[in-house]
């Protein structure tokens, strides 16, 4: 299913939460806490999702066809059946890039007006 400009353009912009765990499943298919993690991690800790908001999130972005829930597992074996593990789609991934691309464009304003440092 190809999803327009507009389909995209009506998802944005995204609650810092919501861009987060798309981040997260950019870089590959994870379960509830390890999307946590990761959010943590990358946001060195000014982020930290709470169970409650992210399966909120992640049932949010299941309905608007961003991200799926994934039957894989790493090693069957070795992890819990209770996880729910979760996956990025290819709207998903265009609407990540669409948020991405509108907060480069802000930076750019704010950096213009002075409002924001320049990169080092």
């Amino acid at each position: 299913m190809t999803h327009s400009r507009a389909d995209i353009d009506g998802q944005l912009p995204l609650p810092p939460a919501t861009f987060h765990v798309l981040m997260a499943l950019a870089a590959g298919e994870r379960h509830g806490y390890g999307i946590i993690q990761d959010v943590e991690t990358a946001t060195e800790g000014d982020l930290r999702l709470s169970a409650g908001t992210l399966y909120r999130t992640l049932q949010r972005l299941a309905e608007r066809g961003l991200i799926v829930e994934s039957s894989a597992r790493v090693i069957r074996a070795l992890d819990d059946p209770r996880r729910r593990y979760y996956r990025i789609t290819a709207f998903g991934t265009a609407v990540a890039r669409a948020e991405a691309l509108r907060m480069t464009r802000m930076v750019r304003l704010a950096r213009a007006t002075g409002l924001a440092p320049e990169a080092t």
